[in-house]
């Protein structure tokens, strides 16, 4: 199980337009987001203790956030528990496993599942398009890094209007 984490920078400022995002007293999921939903918990991120936040995560390590983690398999998008209730999260933040169709149509069952509406996807800049078919995000300009180089061009998108459209 290899796990891509978010460096600290980016981890941050994800965990911060998630927070502003969410609001007072709003839900956030961090679907396949480890490091964003661990930045949450840290409480280092202004308003993080006026959240909630959920980390859904194939990787069962993370089982020791307790009622907060939630298996997630992209495989059965919508094989959740009855805890999780549909359109029950202000923002829904989702780094899909893998850079391919299956996947991201896939992940995008569960994020509309979970979603009140607004949506922040880091994937490959190479899903741009299907990203825009599916869930009609745009392209921020805002660069996501991580611990380890990854071959592929990351980006983030969002279905709102969003501070990282402009960084």
């Amino acid at each position: 199980m290899s796990q891509f984490w978010y460096s600290d920078e980016t981890a941050t400022q994800l965990a911060e337009e998630a927070v502003r995002e969410a609001g007072e007293g709003g839900r956030i999921a961090c679907l396949s987001a480890p490091s964003v939903y661990q930045k949450l918990k840290q409480g280092v991120v202004d308003g993080s203790d006026r959240v909630s936040a959920v980390v859904l995560e194939y990787d069962r390590r993370f089982a020791s956030y307790g009622e907060d983690f939630v298996f997630y398999d992209y495989n059965k998008p919508l094989s959740l528990p009855d805890s999780v209730s549909p359109h029950s999260f202000d923002i829904v933040l989702a780094d899909p496993p893998y850079l391919s169709e299956e996947c991201l149509s896939k992940v995008t069952q569960t994020i509309k599942y979970l979603s009140k509406g607004k949506v922040l996807l880091c994937t490959g800049a190479i899903m741009e398009n299907l990203a825009k078919d599916l869930l009609d995000v745009k392209m921020c300009s805002f660069l996501p890094k991580h611990n380890r180089n990854l071959s592929n061009e990351f980006r983030c998108f969002v279905n709102y209007p969003s501070r990282l459209l402009s960084c």
